[in-house]
């Protein structure tokens, strides 16, 4: 390992570090308030003092958010074949998919609230409606874009459809998929937020909205830290499955 590539390695750190002790001076040298805005080591304190709290309400947001991915990666998969394949269907279902991505999905979190009670499947419902279109998108890209020369290779040698589509379609279409899936994961702990702070009883959103209110600001920023690793978290994870899995686009 060379110097420079050491060198390289630790400009994130030290730039993190840099900004963490630059935050930490400025709250004290202004005297600012901690419930208006707290010093991180102020934060940290209520991260170990609010420790049991953050991993209970942590696990309340991750069950929503990993639960609601998995059902809108399962609704999205034939869908985007549907569409892919069949002119008719992406004539008549893409300009409708494409309003519903349009609509805030704060404007719909109350409505979602009325429709399926003061339960967790609100927030899960909110997080189908973020994840569901960036992973069809991508997916219908990927089914799309095949190598037009291997698609003719194939169907000269009389290949079948179903053949096709295992041998040469879905693999073409995995990066896609792990793409679309990494930008959906991302907005999935966003979308169980929303979802959180219109009703919930538990939950890192409903944290936040509970020390908020008391103007218990540290324990607010704790939440939100916890909030921003586990999205990191869940993030790296689909980039761990994509690089055992997706082994020859790499």
């Amino acid at each position: 390992m060379t110097v420079a590539s050491i060198a390289t390695r630790l400009v994130t750190p030290v730039v993190y570090l840099i900004c963490l002790i630059g935050w930490e001076w400025l709250c004290k040298a202004l005297n600012i308030p901690s419930w208006l805005l707290p010093a991180p080591t102020e934060i940290v304190s209520a991260a170990i003092t609010w420790a049991p709290d953050l991993l209970t309400n942590s696990l309340v947001t991750l069950r929503e958010t990993v639960f609601g991915f998995v059902l809108a990666l399962a609704l999205s998969l034939p869908l985007s074949a549907l569409i892919a394949f069949n002119p008719l269907a992406r004539k008549l279902i893409y300009p409708l998919l494409l309003g519903l991505q349009s609509i805030p999905k704060v404007a719909l979190a109350p409505l979602v609230t009325l429709w399926f009670g003061f339960s967790e499947w609100p927030k899960i419902v909110i997080v189908v409606l973020v994840c569901f279109f960036p992973i069809l998108v991508n997916v219908v890209a990927g089914l799309e874009n095949v190598p037009k020369a291997m698609l003719d290779l194939m169907r000269s040698l009389g290949a079948p459809q179903h053949m096709i589509l295992r041998r040469l379609r879905l693999p073409a279409a995995m990066p896609s998929l792990f793409t679309g899936c990494k930008v959906a994961i991302t907005f999935a702990v966003i979308g169980a937020v929303i979802g959180e702070f219109v009703s919930a009883q538990s939950g890192l959103g409903y944290l936040i909205m509970i020390s908020t209110s008391q103007s218990q600001t540290p324990v607010a920023f704790a939440a939100i830290l916890a909030l921003t690793l586990l999205s990191v978290a869940l993030f790296y994870v689909l980039e761990f499955l994509e690089k055992r899995i997706v082994t020859w686009a790499l």
